[in-house]
């Protein structure tokens, strides 16, 4: 294994960082990142440097792989801390976490319900109007443009749709299509379908069903059943052959420091007698 160990600028003096590299094994190449007090405690995550640190610094902007400050999510929580403050004065936040469908209100008659206070009278509502209010059409397509990021800020890759899965409606691309499949997977409990009547593609916005997504009507066989299978089985299978490597990597790490322990050990005894 190589070793390199600095200070590091973005945490208190004294403070180092230690990177090494794997020359072995399934994850050759790849490297572990490991930070070390003033005083020579070694730390593996992130986790375990907030608690050691605790409130004498935030460490919510700061890359534990990099050993930087990260300027983006630094600006995006001044801004929050900013934006808490202003919805403080002036009351409180907006939680809900819905996705960003319009509730169009019906152009129908609906019944109303007449409230007196005659102790004869009865009230009857129908909760499941109240509940399923009609949709705007086409209301996926505000989700183009969204794009997922991982803790190192770069953008994760959109994963391929089957060849199976088509999409309808005016200005339908695949990631609109995949947005569509994963908000009807989320908010619905009915089967996801697609689009069952044949006229929606001469005019989507007389026949589209707004329960489904935009895509064509699909049939899921037994054969893309055997394939994903067999998917989940080599990724599991890859996936556990990293984790033995790994831990493989550690067990020969720790004994390598074990082995420098006892060398180092031995050379004082030797100088003590000397």
């Amino acid at each position: 294994m190589e070793r390199k160990r600095w200070e590091c600028s973005a945490l208190p003096k004294g403070w180092k960082r230690e990177e090494v590299t794997r020359k072995s094994g399934l994850s050759a190449g790849k490297s572990d990142v490991y930070y070390f007090s003033p005083t020579g405690k070694k730390f593996r995550s992130k986790p375990q440097l907030a608690r050691y640190l605790g409130n004498s610094m935030d460490l919510s902007s700061f890359d534990f792989r990099t050993g930087k400050m990260l300027m983006s999510k630094l600006n995006k929580n001044r801004q929050r801390l900013r934006y808490d403050n202003n919805t403080q004065t002036k009351g409180k936040p907006d939680l809900n976490t819905s996705l960003p469908v319009r509730q169009t209100a019906s152009i129908f008659k609906q019944p109303v319900t007449k409230v007196t206070n005659h102790p004869s009278n009865k009230v009857k509502t129908d909760p499941q109007k109240a509940i399923d209010q009609p949709r705007q059409l086409f209301w996926e397509k505000k989700l183009s443009g969204l794009n997922a990021f991982d803790i190192a800020e770069e953008l994760v890759k959109t994963m391929e749709l089957p060849k199976g899965l088509q999409g309808v409606g005016p200005g339908c691309t695949d990631k609109t299509l995949l947005s569509a499949i994963a908000s009807a997977l989320h908010t619905s409990t009915a089967p996801i379908t697609g689009q069952l009547s044949a006229a929606v593609e001469k005019n989507p916005g007389v026949w589209l069903n707004t329960s489904q997504p935009l895509c064509k009507a699909f049939i899921v066989t037994d054969e893309d059943i055997r394939k994903q299978e067999e998917l989940v089985y080599s990724v599991r299978k890859r996936l556990e052959e990293a984790l033995m490597a790994d831990m493989l990597a550690h067990v020969e790490e720790a004994s390598n420091e074990g082995d420098v322990l006892k060398e180092d050990a031995n050379g004082d005894d030797d100088a003590d007698a000397v």
